[in-house]
C-alpha cells in the first residue's frame, strides 16, 4: 500500500512498505536544480549536491560520513533539471537514527570556505573531463539546441558560473530555493508511515516557505549542429519530440522505443550494425517528462560511414510502422517482456522504488504500484502499436554530430 500525505512543512510524503526486504530507502526531491540556477552562475546545483556530502548541522564533513557509517545508512546526492536529489538507503531498524541526518543536509548545510573551494575544483574537473568524451559532449549539446532553456541545460554548468559563484551567494540560494512546498519526499521498504510521518514533522518543523517558479523559453533552437573534433570517431546523435509522461501514447512510445533498441534483437542493432557494419554502438532511448518528451537515437561510428550511419539511422527511425516495416508479433512480444523484466528488477531495489514513487508525484501527480505499471505494458495491443508508430510525427529533428567533419543532414 502506498501512502500520500503532506507534512506540516508543506512538503509531500510518500510511503510505501515491503515486507518482502529489510532495508529501507529514501529519495528527497528539493526544488533547486540546474534550472533554477542563475544564467551568469550555471553550475550552482552542481556544487550544491557536492557540498550537501560535505557536513551539516553541528558536523563537518568527516563527522558527518562518521554519523552515517554509525547507522549503516549509505547517502547519495545529485543535481537535476529541475531538482536536486537526496537519498539514503539503510535497514528499517535504523531509518529513525537516518532521518535527522537527512534533515540536517536539508536545512543546515554548512557550505564551508573549504568545502566551496574543494566543490569547485571538483566541477571545473568535471566538465574538464568532457574533453575525453565526445559522446558526451554530443548528448549534451543535442539536449541544449533541442529542449527549451532552461531545461536544456547542462548538469555541470560552465566555467565562468562556477568560478563566479561565491559562498554567501551559495549559502543565500539555498536558503530562498531548498524550500518545502514543491518538495517530495519517497521511503521505500520495511517502513511503517506514521511514525516516518511524526519524526519527519519533528526534524524539519519550521521548516517553510515555496521556490519560486523559473520562467521557460519556448523557441528551442533545434536543427542541425556539428562540432569538429581529430579523433578516429564519429558520434551522431538525433532527437525528435515524443509524448510526455502520463498520456495514453506514453507506453505507446515505450513499446515502440523497446523495438527500435531492444537489444541485440531490436531494429536499429539489426539494421544498422548487424546488417549493414555500419557502426561500433547504436542505440535510442526515450524520456517523457511532465511537460515534454524526447526521443534520443546515436551512432558511434568511424568517418567513412558516418554520413551512410546517420541516413540509415534517419530512415530506420521513420520508416517503423508504415506499410512492409510493421512491428511483428515477435518484437512486440520480446518489448512487452522487456519492459515489465525492468519493472520487476526495478521493484527488488528499494532505492530504484523510492525514486520511481517521487518521479510519479512529480510528473503525474500520483503513484503507481509495480502492478498498475505493469498492466499499462499489457493494455497496449500490437494493433494499437502498429497504428501509433504509423502516425507518428517526429516533427524537427534536432541533430548533433562530434568528428572529423559536417555531415549532410536529412531532409
Amino acid at each position: 500500500m502506498i501512502n500520500v500525505e503532506k507534512l506540516f512543512c508543506g512538503a509531500v510524503l510518500i510511503v510505501e512498505r515491503n515486507d518482502g526486504v529489510e532495508s529501507v530507502s529514501m529519495t528527497c526531491l528539493l526544488p533547486c536544480g540546474d534550472a533554477y540556477d542563475p544564467s551568469d552562475r550555471l553550475g550552482r546545483a552542481a556544487m550544491w549536491s557536492e557540498l550537501l556530502l560535505r557536513g551539516a548541522g553541528e558536523l563537518d564533513s568527516r563527522a558527518q560520513a562518521d554519523a552515517f557509517d554509525r547507522v549503516g545508512a549509505v547517502r547519495s546526492s545529485d543535481n537535476g533539471r529541475v531538482f536536486v536529489r537526496l537519498g539514503a538507503t539503510c535497514l528499517g531498524s535504523r531509518l529513525g537514527e537516518t532521518i535527522p541526518l537527512i534533515a540536517q543536509m536539508i536545512r543546515r548545510p554548512l557550505m564551508t570556505p573549504e568545502s566551496v573551494e574543494a566543490s569547485r575544483e571538483i566541477a571545473l574537473q568535471a566538465i574538464a573531463s568532457l574533453e575525453d568524451d565526445p559522446q558526451h559532449r554530443a548528448t549534451l549539446a543535442v539536449r541544449a539546441r533541442h529542449l527549451p532553456d532552461p531545461l536544456g541545460r547542462s548538469g555541470y554548468g560552465d566555467e565562468p558560473g562556477l568560478r563566479a559563484l561565491t559562498r554567501d551567494e551559495l549559502v543565500e540560494g539555498w536558503e530562498r530555493c531548498a524550500l518545502p512546498v514543491g518538495s517530495i519526499i519517497a521511503i521505500s521498504g520495511a517502513v511503517d508511515a506514521d511514525p516516518v510521518r511524526a519524526a519527519l514533522d519533528r526534524e524539519l518543523d519550521g521548516w517553510a516557505g515555496e521556490t519560486e517558479a523559473f520562467a521557460i523559453d519556448d523557441s528551442p533552437q533545434r536543427g542541425y549542429a556539428h562540432e569538429d573534433d581529430d579523433g578516429e570517431q564519429v558520434q551522431i546523435l538525433m532527437a525528435h519530440d515524443a509524448p510526455p509522461a502520463g498520456t495514453s501514447e506514453t507506453m505507446k512510445q515505450r513499446l515502440l522505443t523497446a523495438v527500435l533498441s531492444g537489444g541485440m534483437s531490436g531494429r536499429l542493432f539489426t539494421e544498422v550494425r548487424e546488417r549493414r557494419g555500419l557502426c561500433y554502438s547504436v542505440s535510442a532511448s526515450y524520456s517523457a517528462d511532465r511537460d515534454f518528451g524526447v526521443v534520443s537515437a546515436y551512432v558511434g561510428t568511424t568517418p567513412e560511414r558516418a554520413q551512410e550511419s546517420l541516413d540509415v539511422l534517419n530512415d530506420e527511425m521513420r520508416k517503423i510502422g508504415s506499410p512492409g516495416s510493421e512491428i511483428t508479433r515477435d518484437e512486440y512480444d520480446r518489448a512487452r517482456v522487456g519492459l515489465k523484466s525492468r519493472l520487476v528488477f526495478s521493484g527488488e531495489s528499494t532505492s530504484a522504488r523510492a525514486g520511481s514513487l517521487a518521479g510519479d508525484w512529480y510528473r503525474l501527480g500520483r503513484t503507481r504500484t509495480l502492478e498498475e505499471r505493469a498492466a499499462e505494458v499489457d493494455a497496449v495491443s500490437l494493433e494499437e502499436l502498429n497504428a501509433y508508430a504509423a502516425g507518428l510525427d517526429m516533427g524537427r529533428l534536432t541533430i548533433q554530430t562530434v568528428g572529423p567533419r559536417a555531415l549532410t543532414p536529412p531532409a
